[in-house]
């Protein structure tokens, strides 16, 4: 078993090499040297005498994940998350990079609380963690945070999430302001005065079921706003969770006709129906909500077609006294950073609606691209972030074993294929299962 550890060299061995941004996919060889991608298929002489050998025979080798925007709880928010535990599920995922939200008590609108986030996941020394910031006050939506002093002490992004931005006005402020300091906004597209209280999709199961409802609607006309502002702004806009026909169908006509924005969305919405709440689980209550079937399909040909261009967890960690309440009183949310590479490989690759590579690139290179990261990618002299992937191996997600302090998924007990075997921070092993060593 690989041991977990300072290591300075690597050579894993008959992988399959996947890296969309050079476009590559082959089995080879790949050298790791002191904490870089040294090279791809070395010669022998190339390869340092105290190399340790990972045999990856059948298994994915790729670059580390990147996720956009999960929930870490720390400051505040211990209960549901801490920065420890979080940073160990995304290794346990195969993310080696994390934008954590702004959405801790107190939120992070200060250089302080940007401060606090750096130098705590620096001690650690687990994923790569990078603070967003918020981009109203508190995040409560009424003023423009202090942005010049939050990009100056380190923040990535701006965003108020998991809250969608409502206020139309701050919105196109912050896109024209945001120009300046070349940061993306992150916005969950949602207009809050259609569906507040509400607490599942609008329709049919809805309706049977007796519950508030969520309108599709809500998040059509906040995608419609958004890419509009753009439009007369020219700003960085990057839509987190799109869930809807409408939406796709909106980005996909403000695409072709060349505007600039990117589009992600959550596993949830891909592959999770609204029929799960049939047995009132607030374990399902999350937010966008889970679609019916038609909104499904439309999110996995937006997929195909490259209309989305990256998958996040959409990780909402919630302590569990907090999921017992009621439906109706129950927070939203669910835990995703560990099962998010199983769920694209479960209901993406392996029923072909996407190629690996196409996967991988939605993981990797599209939120590098948002974010302004140099990582995701396999190029010589890289900071060596990779994962290792066994496709194949089944296993049911299990709350109690899972690395997330919260145990909030409805996946519990579901057969789901591929995991992370070995996860690479700046070529170190920070994150190991049961691998063969030569």
């Amino acid at each position: 078993m690989i041991e977990r550890g300072e290591v300075n060299s690597w050579l894993i061995e008959h992988g399959r090499l996947i890296d969309p941004a050079n476009n590559i996919d082959q089995v080879g060889r790949l050298l790791i040297v002191d904490g870089r991608i040294a090279a791809i298929d070395p010669s022998d002489g190339d390869i340092p005498p105290d190399v340790q050998r990972c045999d990856a025979r059948n298994q994915i080798v790729a670059p580390g994940l990147i996720e956009m925007g999960a929930d870490l709880g720390e400051p505040g928010r211990e209960e549901d998350e801490t920065l420890a535990a979080g940073c160990m599920a995304a290794l346990a995922g195969g993310f080696t990079s994390v934008a954590c939200s702004a959405n801790t008590e107190p939120a992070v609108d200060t250089a302080a609380g940007v401060q606090f986030i750096l130098q705590k996941s620096s001690q650690l020394n687990l994923c790569k963690v990078f603070p967003i910031g918020c981009l109203s006050k508190q995040r409560r939506g009424e003023q423009l945070s202090e942005i010049g002093a939050l990009v100056e002490a380190g923040v990535i992004a701006l965003s108020d999430l998991p809250d969608a931005i409502e206020n139309t006005a701050l919105l196109r402020r912050a896109l024209e302001y945001c120009t300046m300091f070349d940061r993306p906004i992150l916005d969950h597209p949602e207009i809050m005065s259609l569906s507040r209280g509400g607490v599942m999709h609008e329709g049919l199961t809805q309706l049977v079921l007796g519950l508030s409802p969520m309108p599709a609607e809500a998040e059509d006309l906040a995608t419609a706003r958004d890419l509009r502002l753009v439009e007369a702004t020219g700003g960085r806009l990057h839509l987190m969770c799109v869930s809807t026909q409408g939406s796709v169908d909106i980005c996909r006509r403000a695409r072709a006709r060349g505007l600039p924005f990117t589009v992600g969305i959550y596993p949830a919405n891909f592959h999770l129906s609204d029929d799960l709440l049939r047995n009132f689980d607030s374990r399902c209550k999350v937010n966008p909500p889970f679609r019916s079937s038609e909104h499904i399909e439309a999110c996995l040909a937006a997929l195909a077609d490259g209309t989305i261009d990256v998958i996040s967890s959409g990780h909402r960690p919630m302590a569990s006294e907090k999921k017992l309440q009621e439906l109706d009183a129950a927070p939203f949310g669910m835990i995703s950073l560990e099962t998010t590479l199983a769920a694209v490989i479960t209901h993406l690759v392996r029923p072909g609606i996407l190629s690996w590579l196409d996967a991988i690139r939605k993981l990797t290179v599209g939120p590098a691209k948002v974010l302004g990261l140099k990582s995701g990618t396999l190029s010589i002299g890289a900071n060596a972030d990779v994962v290792v992937i066994d496709p194949e191996i089944a296993w049911n997600p299990d709350p109690e074993t899972l690395f997330s302090k919260a145990s909030n998924t409805p996946l519990a007990g579901d057969t789901m294929y591929g995991q992370a075997v070995l996860t690479f921070v700046d070529g170190v092993c920070r994150f190991s299962r049961s691998v063969e060593v030569v």
